[in-house]
């Protein structure tokens, strides 16, 4: 498993290229950026020169398609999409994430009805590319409650979703915090296959009631009270090779330097690492 950073977790991160540098500082062999702004701004020749100097790749892109709102602001995105994907590749990035709340103000039924048809047509597109669509359910259980009708937020129900989806490229975003706030287990981990999960988040919680667990109260790795050796253990045995990036999501942006974070990272990175025996 390769040790990933995303801006979420260092401040006030001005640009791409200051991710990627503080990546490679401090030992990290992923980084989660937008491979097209990297493109545009360094051509492919050189942001594959950028990262492989730096000894990294690109862990993971976001979808660059509002898929939640309008069939207008949806098919605005899709041009985009194609764009992005298009960077991702040549780069050598072959995923690309988003997250799926677990509430939503529409009709539920009508709503999955949508998201299914959006989501498998922007499958169709990254898999042109060779790229892969990881959906990310979300646990907190005040975002269950946030909108009015409940929506999807169980491992369970996105692997059904998936199934309906019905591309070969869509599979998990998986991530700690939302294990943990499903009160999933190690053996959950081991039910799944590898290539069910395109990407992996890694973060921590703070000790309070799991029902109290705020999504933006999010602690780094180590600091908290999820089983964080176990959750790596239970990807390591299932044989999960790519990218668990670090997302540290906080109601307050932090007040440190991002170097000053990075090296937190590291220290966080190293302590779960250790743990796990890995």
């Amino acid at each position: 498993m390769l040790r990933g950073l995303s801006r979420a977790g260092l401040g006030s991160i001005e640009s791409n290229e200051q991710l990627i540098e503080l990546a490679a500082k401090y030992g990290f062999q992923a980084v989660d950026v937008d491979a097209l702004a990297l493109v545009e701004s360094h051509t492919v020749e050189g942001a594959r020169e950028l990262l492989k100097s730096r000894g990294l790749v690109i862990g993971s892109i976001g979808l660059p398609v509002e898929w939640r709102t309008t069939e207008e602001a949806f098919q605005e995105g899709l041009p985009k999409l194609t764009q992005a994907a298009q960077a991702a590749a040549a780069l050598g990035c072959t995923s690309c994430c988003t997250y799926v709340l677990p509430s939503t103000d529409h009709s539920a039924a009508h709503f999955m009805a949508l998201a299914t048809r959006r989501l498998r047509t922007c499958a169709q597109i990254l898999g042109a590319y060779g790229i892969r669509l990881g959906l990310e359910f979300v646990g907190p259980h005040h975002l269950r409650t946030r909108w009015a009708n409940p929506f999807i937020w169980t491992l369970d129900e996105t692997l059904d979703w998936i199934g309906a989806i019905g591309e070969p490229n869509v599979g998990l975003l998986f991530d700690a915090y939302h294990w943990y706030t499903n009160e999933l287990t190690v053996a959950d981990i081991e039910k799944l296959r590898a290539e069910q999960i395109v990407h992996v988040h890694i973060n921590d919680a703070p000790d309070v009631p799991v029902a109290e667990v705020l999504d933006n109260g999010r602690v780094y790795p180590g600091e908290g009270v999820i089983d964080l050796a176990g959750f790596l253990q239970g990807l390591q045995r299932i044989g999960y090779t790519g990218a668990v990036a670090q997302e540290i999501l906080t109601a307050t942006p932090p007040t440190d330097a991002p170097d000053v974070l990075a090296q937190r990272s590291k220290a966080a990175f190293d302590k779960v690492w250790a743990a796990a025996g890995l």
